[in-house]
């Protein structure tokens, strides 16, 4: 199976492509703005192997059994810098990748779209009877990533007869994350392996994680399943809240923290109380998690601070 993959640079895309290149039958061939830096992650990692790597100026001449686009930002503070601009860069790279289906219309497609493409305030979790909501006479530049994720995912229904799966990431965590990123799981594995305090707010939190080993397993089942039009949410066997989570660093890594309520914090898509989904729409392609948020956080926290204490 010939796999190309759109943003090679990306965290997640970088998990996935370490895990992809276990099995024989995948042949990666890897996309990046700066194709250079990809080369010199894959020879630190020792995955000198895959010898598919190119700028996107090279992309459409090759043939393909999937694409994979990964092409975005997934850092809330590089979400509220680039602001507006992140219309263009969606659209641009998923034209790219739908000028080559409409060429080869057998060619499946797997677009990275995110929860907040509900543009939802999240009070409670999403389902699938929840419905999209746009505050169309009001909106700001926290609604930016949502809508241009929805404004993707709205082409790619119209497009029915194409073979186009998106799937909506709430919350991913793994160790190859930039812990200087601000989300508050990177905020509470930094203050643990930095042994400092944590200030957080005590204002109610529930996120749901997944990690490397079971979105690899939501792409493996696309894969395996027939062609199909389709979107579908990520989730774990079980979400988790933020006090729990607090409490269990506490217990397990020392973490200390305090409750502040003006604790400084980056919303660069809005507060979601309740950022996950019910949906396991994912199952009917044969998906099932087989770690819970806090299974797969911790496992994911103890390489980090392993690597931290030598």
């Amino acid at each position: 199976m010939k796999i190309c993959i759109l943003g090679a640079t990306s965290e997640i895309a970088k998990d996935l492509i370490i895990l992809l290149s276990n099995e024989k039958d995948k042949d990666l061939h890897l996309f990046a703005r700066r194709p250079e830096e990809v080369i010199k992650w894959l020879g630190n990692i020792g995955l000198s192997k895959i010898k598919h790597v190119d700028s996107f100026d090279s992309f459409g001449t090759q043939s393909f059994d999937v694409i994979l686009n990964f092409v975005g930002v997934g850092n809330p503070v590089k979400a509220a810098a680039m602001g507006a601009s992140i219309f263009d860069v969606t659209i641009n790279y998923d034209e790219l990748a739908l000028k080559y289906l409409h060429k080869n219309p057998k060619c499946r497609y797997i677009f990275l779209s995110s929860g907040a493409a509900y543009c939802s305030s999240f009070k409670f979790p999403v389902d699938e009877t929840t419905k999209s909501t746009v505050d169309i006479n009001n909106l700001h530049p926290q609604d930016w990533y949502g809508v241009s994720k929805l404004h993707a995912e709205c082409r790619h229904r119209s497009l029915s007869s194409l073979p186009i799966v998106d799937i909506r990431v709430f919350n991913y965590f793994s160790h190859s994350q930039d812990m200087e990123s601000r989300f508050l799981i990177a905020d509470i594995v930094r203050s643990t392996r930095d042994r400092t305090i944590l200030k957080t707010s005590s204002e109610i939190m529930v996120r749901d994680y997944i990690t490397p080993k079971d979105f690899h397993s939501i792409i493996s089942a696309i894969l395996n399943s027939p062609l199909k039009n389709d979107v579908i949410d990520c989730y774990s066997k079980l979400p988790i809240e933020k006090s729990i989570l607090l409490e269990t660093f506490k217990d397990e890594f020392g973490l200390q923290y305090e409750y502040e309520e003006n604790a400084a914090g980056v919303n660069a898509t809005g507060r979601k109380p309740h950022y996950y989904s019910l949906n396991k729409r994912a199952s009917q392609f044969g998906y099932q998690p087989s770690l819970t948020s806090l299974e797969g956080v911790i496992y994911e926290a103890k390489h980090i601070l392993a690597i931290s204490q030598v």
